[in-house]
């Protein structure tokens, strides 16, 4: 049975988001029955970054200017250095990730992903992990950094590597399907 048949996620993206931490969490999003669509401020398509050099192209699905929070049940944020770089500073990006708080949907963001988080004032209390060169910045900003392969804190799941990925959808797929039990159940 697909857990998460007619959950609709947005992956929201810039260039230089890290491939594998895109693909293998959309490929397991769809193989339970996730309608995925891949939102970014790019038009067209959007390079990912694969560990030392750039990586494949992906088509954009919805430019983030036409996006909206209200139409996803969910959110998956990659990592990579650049794209949360990259979405931290536009205004539509921190905006679109914090409509997913304040309508209490579920946010996975693995690696370098919670950067963006802190944009959006939500870290505050939240236990958390990241990628290991920003625990600084997000302790900064009032989160309870845990060094955990995956972290659950009111419907945000975070990672803190590439090699965290297996556990990071597991988490992902369990919040996921919360959110979608309840959509089901009204």
């Amino acid at each position: 049975m697909e857990k998460l048949k007619d959950l609709k996620v947005a992956i929201l993206v810039a260039n230089g988001f890290e491939e594998v931490e895109f693909t293998k969490p959309k490929e397991a999003l769809e193989k339970e029955g996730a309608r995925v669509e891949v939102v970014s401020p790019e038009k067209g398509k959007v390079k990912a970054w694969n560990k030392k050099e750039w990586g494949n192209e992906y088509n954009v699905d919805v430019s983030l200017d036409k996006a909206n929070p209200e139409d996803y049940d969910a959110l998956l944020l990659p990592g990579g250095v650049m794209n949360p770089d990259n979405l931290r500073t536009d205004v539509w990006a921190t905006v679109f990730v914090k409509k997913f708080f304040e309508s209490d949907k579920p946010v996975a963001a693995i690696c370098h992903a919670p950067q963006l988080l802190i944009e959006t004032g939500i870290v505050e209390g939240r236990e958390l992990t990241s990628f290991e060169s920003i625990k600084t910045d997000l302790k900064n900003a009032g989160g309870i950094w845990l060094d955990k392969e995956v972290v659950v804190d009111r419907g945000l799941v975070t990672s803190r590597k590439p090699d965290d990925i297996p556990a990071f959808n597991e988490k992902m797929i369990e919040e996921f399907a919360r959110k979608n039990s309840t959509i089901n159940n009204n």
